[in-house]
């Protein structure tokens, strides 16, 4: 396929930043041999992704699905594996598993739902044994449920609490639910060596493989990383000579990368996948993050003068202002939610949870925010499931201050 000037430009910015990414290691050179050639490596990782899925087994696969490059490319490996082979051997179930943690960036989240749609329509059409799913966390363990409604302090990099509720926990209880439907399944993932260095010896530690598989967290499930060996520039090479199967183009993947500089928070599946969330580099994730200073993608989506600047200023301003009520500690209850107090190594004392007028607050500016756009950053759902949260409390923190007035003790002086 012939390359057009702006597709040259874009390989030579990524080219870049992956060898930046991976210093100071020493870099190996790109030679297109025959054995090194991208459709010879391409083949083989299909010839290996097909023996894997004619086993006489029924085990079905899962396929870790954010809507970025990798696991983009990966899909459409594996539905091209599908379409070449005979019918009669296209029995093995294929569920495509998506994440939204209810607070993602706007423009990753309408990408992952628009291809979702789209691979669903698609795999019906094509005759495939596609399923797809998109995974969000238990209503009452959402970000909003917890900042707003328990007042936990926005995520920081020694309190990261997120991750889990809200990555990782949903898609392990959909897995859990496959593996208990057909006692075994197969997990394949986009990971692969040459994404940074901490992934590199973390899949070495762990000894992932193309062509093999490790066991997974789950009982019963195991994990296949088909892609493993491909670098930053073979998948955008593959992907720029390819269309999607379900349908469309990658321009506008292209154009999520080349504006923000980076990519997407991956489908997390453990806490060893966690450092990809709020990491230095720039990634979409959850607008709301505050594992991160500055949400360097977000910013330069804005100051690519994308045509939703005004909206995405608005949260990323959001995002700041929740960083600024979570280190006033006036902001903030003297104990914990379990009423005892914590005090540091030098006795200083560890503030608790945002008081309950400081919550109400982050709500109406939420609120007015919503209306601002017109479109919806808190479900009916989670109001309610808050609004349950507050009430218990005023009920909890009336009974602590009439306890205080009986003993005649201050915030400072009781632990309960």
């Amino acid at each position: 396929m012939k390359q057009t000037p702006d597709i040259c430009r874009f390989l030579h910015f990524m080219r870049l930043k992956h060898r930046q990414k991976l210093a100071p290691e020493k870099e190996t050179s790109f030679v297109l041999t025959k054995g090194n050639d991208i459709a010879f490596r391409l083949d083989s990782i299909k010839k290996i992704i097909s023996a894997e899925y004619t086993k006489r087994h029924s085990y079905p696969w899962i396929v870790a699905f954010s809507g970025g490059k990798d696991s983009t490319l990966l899909l459409q490996t594996v539905w091209e594996v599908l379409l070449s082979l005979p019918k009669s051997q296209r029995k093995r179930k294929i569920y495509v598993v998506g994440n939204d943690t209810l607070v993602e960036s706007p423009l990753i989240i309408n990408h992952l739902r628009k291809s979702i749609e789209s691979i669903q329509k698609a795999s019906q059409k094509d005759d495939l044994p596609i399923e797809t799913k998109i995974t969000t966390p238990y209503i009452d363990q959402t970000f909003w449920v917890n900042v707003i409604g328990r007042g936990y302090i926005p995520p920081t990099r020694n309190f990261r609490w997120c991750t889990d509720r809200m990555k990782i926990i949903p898609t392990n209880r959909l897995m859990e639910s496959l593996v208990s439907e057909y006692k075994k399944s197969i997990l394949l993932v986009g990971t692969r060596r040459s994404e940074s260095q901490n992934r590199r010896r973390n899949m070495q530690k762990h000894r992932v493989k193309a062509d093999k598989m490790k066991s997974y967290g789950i009982e019963g499930c195991r994990i296949f990383a088909p892609i493993a060996d491909l670098d930053d520039e073979d998948v955008w090479k593959i992907l720029m000579q390819r269309r999607p199967p379900w349908g469309g183009t990658h321009r506008n993947l292209i154009t999520l990368y080349r504006n923000a500089g980076g990519g997407e928070c991956p489908l997390v599946l453990t806490k060893e996948d966690a450092p990809s969330c709020g990491t230095t580099s720039p990634r979409f994730g959850c607008w709301t993050c505050t594992v991160v200073n500055k949400d360097r993608s977000m910013r330069g989506v804005i100051d690519s003068g994308h045509k939703d600047s005004e909206k995405l200023e608005a949260l990323a301003d959001f995002r700041e202002w929740l960083i600024e009520l979570r280190e006033d500690e006036e902001n903030r209850l003297p104990v914990r939610r379990d009423g005892r107090t914590k005090f540091r190594a030098d006795n200083t004392r560890v503030m608790g949870p945002f008081r309950l007028d400081v919550r109400k607050k982050i709500l109406f500016n939420l609120q007015k925010l919503e209306k601002k756009f017109g479109e919806s950053l808190i479900l009916p759902s989670e109001i309610e499931v808050i609004h349950d949260i507050w009430w218990r409390d005023e009920i909890r923190e009336d009974a602590r201050q009439a306890l205080m007035r009986t003993v005649g003790v201050s915030d400072e002086g009781l632990a309960l």
